[in-house]
């Protein structure tokens, strides 16, 4: 735990504060041991298949991990902040704790509220149990999870494969940038027409001699018809020309980075990541058909992946397989590759969102955003990984985590990963299809 705070801290001050001054140590704290909690139940899960410590031992530390990380994400994160929101609002710097509370208290209400439509929890459990709380936090954490694994699902082949890549050549790169160029030679010509009649009216004295009141009004108009230079129209035909540069110049880039893209996909790393591509490809379309099967049939897997998948391969070739071994270490590095790539994974996606919304004034509220993601996305990760495991490495899991009704959870996660995964595409579809008339436009 203390080598996961330092890695957390670490990750704080060099990648999402480095560019801050501004630096609240309770932040920094909060998403350290967010950071340190949540990895140690992904530890935890790893010692429940390789059998690490005494059964009882672990038991206690997926107590303590539950109860200290529902704490800081149910009570502790939402109050701070709560807090750092009313301490940028001026008018009321002297209430602010007593702001941050009522602001507090309302999290809590609709915190609340959120559980009464889902079937996520037996009636007998109280009020604070930690079946109640992480019936909630589990429901925003899997919501969450679902839309960023169907979005992820349908952008990475799109992103790797070179398939989905327009044919950029040479010729059409320096057409635009001669079109940009010549965009930005008439922006120039224009500007010196009005500084050059600016100058000539200066030299007249119209500018410091100019009448006020209606009649002024009326008399500047007049003039401004009547002179050799229309300026408001010429000023409105400047406006027009930027705006026509700027989309030049998104386009320009935008073709040197797809230019690069096939320069690169040329290469014998491009060419691997096209494969994998292709395969993750295959993997989108069947997790699509597998969730739609899910929930047309109201169908829940009772045997983890891995074994479902050795025990089928074994009765079809009828061979002699030892399965609980085997399942047990395939498990282990299955599990391991899960958990590395979501910590991965999430965290670059908060540090490009971090750097995409943040300012000195907003970035604690920011990172106590991130950090209430980051445990959620965890506490979530915990209940859907408990479904790749064997039933043995389950048991202090389910325990731990009390009655809940785990197949909702599997359920909702195939629904939101469905309709994240379907929208996906059609905006990519979309987008991939107004690409090439938008450069003709252009």
């Amino acid at each position: 735990q203390v080598l996961f705070f330092g890695f957390g801290w670490l990750f704080f001050m060099r990648k999402l504060f480095k560019d801050y001054e501004v630096r609240q140590y309770v932040v920094q704290v909060i998403f350290s041991v967010t950071f340190a909690f949540s990895c140690t139940m992904f530890e935890l899960i790893i010692f429940e298949i390789l059998g690490v410590l005494n059964s009882s031992s672990r038991y206690f530390h997926w107590k303590l991990n539950l109860c200290v990380i529902l704490l800081i994400l149910v009570f502790m994160v939402p109050f701070y902040i709560g807090y750092f929101v009313v301490s940028n609002i001026r008018l009321l710097h002297r209430q602010k704790l007593l702001f941050a509370c009522v602001l507090w208290l309302t999290f809590m209400y609709f915190f609340w509220k959120l559980g009464d439509p889902f079937p996520i929890l037996s009636p007998k459990h109280g009020i604070l149990s930690i079946e109640q709380l992480i019936s909630r936090v589990g429901v925003i954490g899997v919501t969450l999870m679902a839309l960023l694994s169907g979005f992820g699902a349908v952008n990475c082949p799109y992103t790797y494969m070179s398939y989905f890549l327009r044919n950029v050549t040479d010729a059409d790169i320096l057409a635009l940038e001669r079109r940009l160029l010549q965009t930005m030679d008439m922006i120039v010509s224009k500007k010196k027409r009005i500084a050059v009649a600016h100058r000539t009216m200066f030299q007249r004295g119209e500018v410091h001699n100019k009448p006020t009141g209606f009649w002024g009004m009326i008399k500047s108009v007049t003039t401004s018809v009547s002179g050799s230079e229309n300026l408001s129209l010429i000023q409105q035909e400047v406006d027009a020309l930027e705006e026509l540069s700027r989309q030049l110049f998104l386009e320009t880039a935008d073709l040197h980075a797809t230019k690069e893209r096939i320069e690169y996909s040329k290469t014998f790393q491009g060419k691997y990541f096209n494969f994998l591509g292709y395969f993750f490809s295959i993997y989108c379309v069947w997790k699509i058909f597998m969730a739609t099967i899910n929930i047309v049939f109201d169908r829940v897997g009772k045997t983890d992946p891995v074994t479902r998948g050795i025990e089928i391969t074994v009765n079809y070739l009828g061979i002699q397989f030892d399965v609980k071994f085997w399942s047990q270490h395939i498990s282990f590095i299955l599990v391991g590759i899960i958990i590395v790539t979501s910590i991965r994974g999430l965290l670059i996606t908060l540090t490009k969102f971090f750097y995409a919304i943040s300012s000195s004034k907003s970035s604690n509220v920011i990172v106590l955003l991130l950090a209430q993601i980051m445990g959620m996305y965890f506490v979530s990760s915990v209940l859907l990984i408990r479904m790749s495991m064997p039933l043995e490495y389950r048991t202090i899991i389910t325990e731990v985590l009390g009655e809940l009704q785990f197949n909702f959870y599997h359920r909702w996660f195939d629904v939101i990963f469905l309709v994240s995964a379907l929208s996906s595409i059609l905006f990519l579809y979309l987008a991939h299809k107004q690409a090439p008339e938008k450069h003709m436009a252009l």
